[in-house]
């Protein structure tokens, strides 16, 4: 069970990854500009709109590494030291920066706040992309899951659409994690659906922003439509628009459904070997730290962390 459940980790977090390099290629771009340069984008060949080397990702995959950094670093989950992550990852210059992400961090560095107000313009897909690692942390605990997606999501997002996709596309991340069929993503789509319309994601639109919507919308018709974690992941990225995050949620949920020896060697082989590295580390540890995650009621409502026994520890 613990490998069939590694396999998956990794294939989900690995799956983002190359996703998130594959799609970077041609962001921005529609599906007939696609179609002209490429024929079918299929290859890691990096390029794209930020000049990228193959195998090169985007802040997709940069953001998921800092907040599995942050619930790595201690023992207990702390909103703080995820801002000063994303902080330091700011200062990093990094290859590329959602606007909302960016004012988020900013506001911390000038106000020192945690959460941004509510706000209609927060409906991005930032905080949605990289909340992976929340998941995997907290497998086996509802609560530990809720508060620490939507704390981190608030930091930068705060946006009642962006809260249910995050929230979904977890819960769908954790059923395929624990063994659980693509009828199962269905009906957690279907729950989606039913509480905000705006995820109506059958007929497919088209759309492919950096809008939730639009995101969640592509992932979940290509995902449920799709028969291999290849033909997904193709499928999504030709569709172009914000190619590189509908690419890593993709190959997320695609990677926790058929597992990491689905993912097609060429394409794990051009990852970045440090990239791969530090996935295959932090699969490990958030498997391991997960396992000792405990709160309570007044936990989750009134601080900002959630302790767990010691010898556990471990626009967009």
């Amino acid at each position: 069970m613990e490998n069939t459940l590694r396999d998956r980790a990794l294939g989900a977090y690995l799956g983002l990854a190359v996703g998130d390099a594959l799609g970077a290629t041609v962001e921005f771009m529609v599906p007939r500009e696609i179609q002209a340069e490429y024929g079918v984008h299929q290859h890691m060949i990096g390029g794209g709109w930020l000049r990228l080397k193959p195998g090169e990702v985007t802040d997709d995959t940069q953001m998921s590494l800092a907040l599995g950094d942050s619930i790595l670093a201690g023992a207990e989950w702390s909103l703080q030291r995820f801002a000063n992550g994303m902080a330091a990852w700011l200062k990093s210059n990094p290859v590329d920066v959602g606007n909302t992400c960016r004012r988020g961090i900013r506001r911390y560095l000038v106000e020192q706040s945690l959460e941004g107000t509510y706000s209609e313009w927060d409906a991005g897909n930032g905080a949605a992309v990289r909340n992976l690692p929340a998941v995997l942390a907290t497998l086996d605990d509802e609560s530990a899951f809720e508060h620490i997606s939507l704390a981190q999501a608030h930091f930068t997002h705060h946006n009642m659409l962006s809260d249910a996709a995050i929230l979904s596309m977890g819960r769908m991340t954790r059923r395929l994690l624990q063994g659980g069929n693509l009828s199962d993503v269905a009906s957690l789509a279907q729950k989606l659906v039913d509480q905000h319309r705006e995820f109506r994601y059958e007929p497919y639109n088209g759309l492919s922003s950096a809008y939730v919507v639009d995101t969640v919308n592509t992932v979940l018709h290509y995902v449920l439509s799709t028969n291999s974690f290849k033909d997904c992941l193709i499928a999504i990225v030709n569709q172009g628009g914000d190619a590189d995050s509908t690419g890593a949620l993709g190959g997320m949920l695609a990677g926790a459904y058929y597992g990491v020896s689905a993912i097609p060697r060429e394409w794990l082989r051009q990852l970045r070997p440090e990239i791969r590295s530090a996935i295959h580390e932090q699969v490990d540890g958030l498997l391991a730290w997960r396992a000792g995650v405990t709160t309570s009621k007044s936990a989750v409502q009134t601080t900002g962390s959630l302790p767990i026994p010691a010898a556990c520890a471990a626009t967009a």
